[in-house]
């Protein structure tokens, strides 16, 4: 990967600061935002890794907070199977080619939104037998996009009815896949691409001002009425990438 244009790095400036902006505000990750923008100005394979670094520095900015509400029992059900997934997504990264990265991130970003949009049923409670599944794709999509925590909201949602313990067993479980992913990228070689790492501390601030920006939103504006903008947005990109993946082959 070169160095970005100078409207390429705009583009990737407002996009981060735009998908913190939403994290500081509605407090659901940045990359669901963020990579099928920046998709649009560079490859996946850069992307991904490049993300990581600014999730792992958001991490530490705020911290592990919450620790004795964590469902311990919940993540070491769920852990064995999340490291298969993310050992998994790590390869099928490095050699899948981009025309399907972009088709299978662009169907995936279109129909959570639109379930987010539209659905509006209420959950059931899942058995522990679909931690094996939910561990395994969502390990994959956190290696492969970054994205795995829609996944484990939709079980852990279905398994720990206490807001405060959900929201204390996900964020762990998050840092902690961060760090596993950094682990696995850096001894696949990602971070060795030219421009990778002086770009994600280039956008850093970016990252920061958007936390700050959404955080004050948060207590000013009605949450319903941003997420469906939001939601509606991310549709439109899902369905751009895909349209991209096709016109790729």
């Amino acid at each position: 990967m070169t160095e970005l244009s100078w409207p390429d790095l705009a583009a990737a400036a407002a996009t981060i600061t735009l998908a913190y902006t939403v994290f500081g505000f509605g407090g659901f990750g940045a990359n669901l935002v963020a990579l099928p923008l920046l998709a649009h100005v560079m490859t996946l394979r850069f992307a991904v890794p490049m993300l990581l670094v600014l999730d792992l520095f958001s991490a530490g900015l705020m911290g592990l907070k919450n620790r004795p509400l964590i469902e311990r029992a919940e993540l070491l059900r769920l852990v064995p199977w999340l490291l298969v997934g993310m050992g998994l997504g790590v390869v099928l990264l490095q050699h899948a080619q981009e025309r399907w990265l972009l088709a299978v991130l662009g169907a995936s970003v279109l129909a959570y939104a639109l379930w987010s949009l539209f659905g509006h049923a209420d959950p059931a409670p899942l058995s522990t037998r679909w931690a094996v599944p939910a561990g395994l794709v969502g390990g994959v999509y956190s290696s492969m996009f970054g994205t795995g925590g829609p996944v484990y909201t939709l079980y852990f949602a279905r398994r720990i009815h206490d807001t405060a313990r959900l929201r204390a067993t996900i964020g762990a479980l998050i840092l902690g896949s961060a760090v596993v992913r950094l682990v696995l990228f850096t001894g696949s070689g990602f971070y060795a691409q030219p421009g990778l790492v002086k770009l994600a501390l280039v956008l850093v601030p970016c990252a920061v001002l958007g936390y700050l920006i959404g955080s004050r939103l948060h207590a000013r504006v009605p949450q319903a009425q941003v997420r469906r903008v939001i939601w509606a947005l991310l549709a439109f990109s899902g369905a751009s990438l895909l349209w991209r993946g096709w016109q790729a082959g």
